[in-house]
C-alpha cells in the first residue's frame, strides 16, 4: 500500500481520499448539485463535473442543519454548506475494478433528522470483510417531503434514487461491482429502502435489501397536501417554490420543530394510551414519503402484494422492544393498572389481551405492555405483513438482546452490533461497557453473508423462522400476529384503526 493519498477518478472528476490502515475512505463526494438558488425545493440534478482533484478527506455538509432532541441515540453530526447531496465511500480496494459486492446505507432519524457521517455508519469493518460500503444524504423535513403545489414530490426519495444511480456509474472504480448492490437502513432509512423496493423509478439500482426497525411511513399526496397547504398558511406564504424561498431555512425549520412539537401534559391512563395507538396515535409525523405519484404510485404494502419487488432477497427485522419505553416514565403511576384490563378497556378483546400479556413474560410492568403497543402497530405488524405477502427470498430477524437499565432491546440497539463497532463513539451508553463481541460476530457475519450470497444463513421466511439474536425465544412474533388478528377484527366490526 502507497504512503500517498489514493485517488480515484468519477465521471465528474477526480477525487482523492484517505487511508486508514488497510481500507480507504473519500467523504462528501457529491452526486448531484447543491439544492440551493433555482434547485431549492426542485428535482435532484447530477453533479457538474469539477476540474482538478477533489479533497474528499472530511465529511460533507449534511441536510440535518440542527441537532434534534429527539435523535438522541445514534451520534448524528451535523455540518454546514451549500453541497447536501453527498456520499461517503470506504473500499478496502480504491481504483481497482475488482467487483466487490456494495452496501448502500441510508440513515434513520424520521424523515426529518440523522446523518450520513455518524461514526455508527462507518464502513471499516464491512472493507474488512471485502464489503464496498456507501452512505448516502438526502434532503429531510419538509425540503424533502413536504407538499408544494409547484415542486417535485417525494424529493428525498428522488435523492435517493440519484444516489443510487451515482453507485450504478461510479461504484465500479472503488472496486465494488454495481451488479451486487445491497440498499440498507435503520427506522426511517428501513422505511426508505422499503419505499425504494416498491418505487418503479428504483427497479434495477440494486439487487437486494434490508431493512433495519423499517415503519410503514407515508402520507397520501391528498394528506400531504392539507398538511402543506395548512403549513404554508402558518408561515405566511404561498404553498409554492415562490412562496417558500422568501423564507430562508432557519425560518422554515423552526415553523417545522414548531409543528412537530409533542402534546402538552400528563400521558393519559394506560387504557387511554392503548386506545390512542390503536386509533393511529402511535407516530404522527408531517413529513413523510407521499403515495400517489411517479416515485412511489401504491405504497409498500400494495405494491408488494402486486408483485413488487420480485426476484429482489429481503432481509428484513426489528429489535423486540423499539418504541416500549415509551411510557417508561409513568411506570409507578400504572403499576396499579392490571395489564389484560388496561388492553381490554383500551379496546383489545380479553382473549387477545390475555395471549397478548402472557406471550411477553419479559414485560413485567403494565407501562411497558401499552408501549410494545405502539411497537407492534409502527414496527412488527408492518413487517408481517410485507414478509407474507412475499413468496420468495425473504428472511426475517429478531434482535432481543436487552441493554442494561430497562432490560429491553430498544430502537437503535442492534445497530453497534451489525455494523460491528462496538468501540465507536456513544455506542457504550446503549450497549453498557461491556457488551457481548460473540453477538457483534453473529449479526455482522449474517449481514456479510447476506450481501455477499444473498443468504444470511438461516431458513427463508416461511410464517415463522425469524432468527432471534440475543434471546432463545422461539416465533418471538407470536404476539404481533396476536394484535394483528385483533386489529383485524376491530376492523371486521366496524371500529375502523389508522394504526400505521
Amino acid at each position: 500500500m502507497s504512503d500517498d493519498r489514493p485517488v480515484v477518478w468519477t465521471r465528474a472528476g477526480a477525487v482523492r481520499g484517505i487511508w486508514r490502515g488497510v481500507s480507504a475512505a473519500f467523504l462528501g463526494i457529491p452526486f448531484a448539485e447543491a439544492p440551493v438558488g433555482e434547485l431549492r425545493f426542485a428535482a435532484p440534478v447530477p453533479a457538474r463535473p469539477w476540474t482538478g482533484t477533489l479533497d474528499a478527506s472530511a465529511p460533507g455538509p449534511t441536510p440535518q442543519r440542527r441537532p434534534f432532541a429527539e435523535v438522541t441515540t445514534v451520534p448524528e453530526p451535523s455540518f454546514p454548506g451549500d453541497a447536501t447531496l453527498n456520499l461517503n465511500v470506504f473500499t478496502p480496494a480504491p481504483g481497482a475494478e475488482v467487483g466487490l459486492p456494495v452496501l448502500v446505507w441510508i440513515h434513520g432519524g424520521g424523515f426529518f433528522a440523522g446523518s450520513p457521517s455518524s461514526p455508527w455508519y462507518d464502513g471499516a469493518s464491512y472493507n474488512r470483510d471485502g464489503v464496498v460500503t456507501v452512505s448516502l444524504s438526502y434532503r429531510l423535513g419538509f425540503d424533502g417531503f413536504g407538499w408544494i403545489d409547484d415542486a417535485p414530490t417525494n424529493r428525498g426519495l428522488r435523492d435517493l434514487i440519484a444516489g443510487l444511480e451515482w453507485v450504478r456509474d461510479d461504484i465500479a472504480a472503488f472496486g465494488g461491482d454495481p451488479a451486487r448492490v445491497t440498499i440498507a437502513g435503520q427506522s426511517a432509512g428501513g422505511s426508505a429502502v422499503m419505499a425504494l423496493l416498491a418505487s418503479p423509478l428504483a427497479k434495477g439500482l440494486f439487487r437486494q435489501v434490508i431493512a433495519h426497525s423499517a415503519a410503514d411511513l407515508s402520507l397520501s399526496i391528498t394528506r400531504a397536501q392539507v398538511i402543506g397547504r395548512a403549513f404554508a398558511g402558518k408561515a405566511g406564504v404561498a404553498p409554492t417554490r415562490g412562496g417558500w424561498s422568501e423564507l430562508d431555512e432557519d425560518a422554515i425549520l423552526d415553523a417545522q420543530v414548531d409543528l412537530m412539537a409533542p402534546p402538552a401534559g400528563p400521558p393519559p391512563s394506560a387504557a387511554a394510551f392503548v386506545k390512542g395507538a390503536l386509533a393511529g396515535g402511535g407516530v404522527a409525523l408531517p413529513f413523510l414519503p407521499m403515495v400517489g405519484d411517479d416515485v412511489l404510485p401504491v405504497g409498500v404494502a400494495d405494491a408488494l402484494r402486486r408483485g413488487g419487488g420480485a426476484g429482489t432477497a429481503l432481509l428484513a427485522g426489528t429489535v423486540a422492544h423499539e418504541f416500549t419505553p415509551q411510557p417508561q416514565p409513568v411506570r409507578l403511576a400504572w403499576s396499579a393498572s392490571e395489564p389484560v384490563q388496561a388492553l381490554t378497556d383500551g379496546g383489545l378483546p380479553r382473549e387477545a389481551a390475555r395471549r397478548y400479556v402472557e406471550d411477553q413474560p419479559e414485560l413485567t410492568w403494565t407501562a411497558d405492555l401499552c408501549g410494545q403497543v405502539v411497537t407492534d402497530l409502527t414496527f412488527r405488524m408492518p413487517l408481517l405483513a410485507w414478509a407474507d405477502s412475499r413468496p420468495y427470498r425473504t428472511w426475517l430477524y429478531d434482535f432481543r438482546w436487552p441493554a442494561p437499565g430497562l432490560g429491553l432491546s430498544m430502537h437503535c440497539l442492534e445497530l453497534p452490533f451489525t455494523w460491528d463497532v462496538m468501540d465507536a463513539e456513544g455506542a457504550a451508553a446503549v450497549t453498557g461497557p461491556r457488551p457481548p463481541q460473540e453477538l457483534a460476530d453473529d449479526m455482522h457475519g449474517a449481514w456479510v453473508r447476506f450481501i455477499a450470497s444473498g443468504d444470511p444463513g438461516w431458513p427463508s421466511w416461511d410464517g415463522h423462522n425469524a432468527r432471534v439474536f440475543g434471546a432463545g425465544q422461539a416465533d418471538t412474533y407470536s404476539a404481533s400476529r396476536t394484535l394483528a388478528e385483533a386489529m383485524i377484527a376491530r376492523n371486521a366490526s366496524g371500529v375502523v384503526s389508522t394504526a400505521p
